[in-house]
């Protein structure tokens, strides 16, 4: 008698080899629309589906995984945040909640550091003067940025994309500071000549590049609030590649335009897909519409951990990347 293939319902259109290989060996139903699912319709979903596949765009919170059938036993996130899920409410249903960690750690870092070299040079700034014919030929005074060798970073987070980051500076004679929960090995800070800073406020005061790669959860909500953006210097840039929730983005803004900061580059937004106003407005910020694990390589990778994980849960197994309450 054939094994009967789990019904895996995914919220949005992911990658073709993803979605082909899903469809050989689940009982797949693809989203064709590329559309978030409403409510409703989400709700219905986790109602016909033993394995759920959503995204960053599916909030899943107590309520609706109340709502949840009784046959839904997983949660295979394709995205490494899951801030989007209550991961303790899952739980107490029996569902196990995966995700896809560590594949796009070296995109988010390349994004990184790529915000922190436009800021710092005013690259997109420059870009948009010559489309609109403001170039008038070279000047010894126009359009100068900031050299960024020689300053120091100050990364908040110092996980996997914040260490992946902090490679990719010391490239650039950038020295290395962080805060985190705990300091990372003597191996790892050695290697990196890497400062910890037990006192988050220490730090921001004294860093030329702020840049924020933690996780964002209750803990980290507006963890850079209006009085920590205080304490930056003024001739000092924040990037941003993690989550907008974890900034106070009026506060923010209103900083940016009053030049009490140099700069920001931000790939994430609070109240995303909304951005603040007065960030659309000011020429010292760089603005991306989420898209720091954007490549075609990283998506993939990202499904073939969702499919690894799905394929231990059927065979009995615990999946190799479930999330826990304990870990968040």
């Amino acid at each position: 008698m054939p094994v009967r293939k789990p019904k895996v319902v995914v919220t949005r259109r992911l990658p073709d080899p993803v979605e082909t290989r899903m469809r050989e060996l689940f009982d797949t139903e693809l989203n064709l629309d590329d559309a978030p699912l409403k409510p409703d319709a989400l709700v219905a979903a986790m109602s016909r589906a033993d394995v759920l596949v959503p995204t960053i765009t599916d909030r899943i919170d107590a309520s609706v995984i109340a709502k949840a059938g009784e046959r839904l036993k997983l949660i295979a996130n394709f995205g490494a945040g899951v801030d989007h899920i209550d991961i303790p409410a899952a739980a107490e249903r029996g569902i196990t909640v995966t995700n896809t960690p560590g594949v796009l750690t070296d995109d988010t870092a390349d994004m990184t550091m790529g915000l922190v070299m436009a800021v710092a040079r005013r690259v997109v700034e420059g870009a948009e003067a010559l489309q609109h014919g403001e170039f008038h030929g070279w000047t010894p005074t126009w359009m100068l940025g900031r050299r960024i060798g020689g300053k120091r970073l100050g990364i908040i987070g110092m996980g996997r994309i914040g260490q992946a980051l902090a490679r990719r500076a010391r490239a650039f004679g950038i020295a290395i500071h962080y805060h985190n929960r705990k300091p990372v090995s003597p191996r790892i800070a050695e290697e990196l000549e890497a400062t910890y800073w037990e006192s988050l406020d220490q730090m921001l005061a004294r860093m030329d590049i702020i840049s924020v790669n933690c996780p964002h959860t209750p803990a980290t909500y507006h963890l850079l609030s209006a009085r920590r953006l205080k304490l930056i210097r003024p001739h000092a840039i924040v990037v941003n590649t993690a989550r907008g929730e974890i900034i106070d983005e009026a506060a923010l803004a209103a900083m940016l335009e009053a030049g009490e900061l140099a700069g920001a580059g931000l790939d994430v937004f609070e109240h995303e897909p909304a951005v603040n106003p007065k960030l659309l407005k000011l020429p010292n910020v760089v603005l991306l519409p989420h898209m720091s694990s954007a490549t075609i390589e990283g998506r993939v990778d990202m499904g073939e951990k969702v499919i690894v994980n799905i394929r231990t849960w059927m065979d009995g197994h615990k999946p190799p990347d479930r999330v826990i309450p304990a870990m968040l």
